[in-house]
C-alpha cells in the first residue's frame, strides 16, 4: 500500500537526522552548567534539580538503547552462497527469501536503509509459526507486538489501520497466525520498495562480482 510506503520513506529520511537533535540538545546541556543557569528560573545555582532530571533522562535513553541492541538477533547461520543461488536471487523476490544467505544479504542492505525491522519482524513471525505450545506463542506474540506493532517501540514496522485492527483482535486469542496479514503486507512492502534498490546495490553487486571472479579462477 502506498500509505505504508510513504512511512517507510519517512522513517528513513528521520533515521538519518536522528542524531543531529541530540547533538544539539548535549550543546545545549553543556552551555547551561558552563554557567550554571537554571533552565527553568535562569537564576545563578550550584545544583540545579533539572540538570539532574535531564542527566537521569539521558541515561534512561542510552540504557533504552543498549537493551535494543542486545534484543537484536544476529544474523542466520548459513554456508557461503553460491553463484547460482546469488543469481537466482534477481529472478525473483520469493527466492532471494527462500535461503538464509539471501535473507542475510537483504538484512544488510536493508539495515543501511534502517529499515531493517521489516526482517526482523518477517522472521519472527516466521519463528511464531513453528511454535505448537500455548504459554510459548503468548509469549513470543506478545514480545512480536511490543517489539514490531506498538507505536512506542522504536523498531515498529509500517502497517495500515485495518491490519493493525485484525492483530489487536487476534491478541486476545494469540494463534501462531496471529500476525499472518501483516507478515505479508511487510513481505509486499520488501518486495515492492526495498527490493529493487538491493539488486542495485554496491552489496549486492559487489557480491556477484566477487563470487563470478572465483568462478573464473576455479
Amino acid at each position: 500500500p502506498m500509505g505504508s510506503e510513504r512511512m517507510e520513506m519517512r522513517k528513513r529520511q528521520m533515521s538519518t537526522t536522528q542524531e543531529t537533535p541530540g547533538a544539539a540538545q548535549a550543546q545545549h546541556s553543556a552551555g547551561n552548567r558552563g554557567s550554571n543557569a537554571c533552565c527553568f528560573c535562569w537564576c545563578c545555582c550550584c545544583s540545579c534539580s533539572c540538570l539532574t532530571v535531564r542527566n537521569q533522562d539521558e541515561e534512561r535513553t542510552r540504557t533504552s538503547h543498549e537493551l535494543q541492541a542486545e534484543s537484536i538477533p544476529n544474523c542466520e547461520e548459513s554456508p557461503a552462497p553460491t553463484l547460482e543461488e546469488v543469481n537466482a536471487w534477481a529472478q525473483s523476490f520469493d527466492k532471494l527469501m527462500l535461503t538464509p544467505a539471501g535473507r542475510n544479504a537483504f538484512r544488510e542492505f536493508l539495515r543501511t536503509e534502517f529499515s531493517e525491522e521489516n526482517m526482523l519482524f518477517w522472521m519472527a513471525c516466521e519463528e511464531l509459526k513453528q511454535e505448537s505450545n500455548k504459554s510459548v506463542i503468548e509469549e513470543k506474540a506478545r514480545l512480536i507486538y511490543e517489539d514490531y506493532i506498538s507505536i512506542l517501540s522504536p523498531k515498529e514496522v509500517s502497517l495500515d489501520s485495518r491490519v493493525r485492527e485484525v492483530i489487536n483482535r487476534n491478541m486476545l486469542e494469540p494463534s501462531q497466525h496471529t500476525f499472518d496479514d501483516a507478515q505479508l503486507q511487510i513481505y509486499t512492502l520488501m518486495h515492492r520498495d526495498s527490493y529493487p534498490r538491493f539488486m542495485n546495490s554496491a552489496i549486492y553487486k559487489d557480491l556477484l562480482r566477487s563470487l563470478s571472479e572465483k568462478s573464473i579462477e576455479a
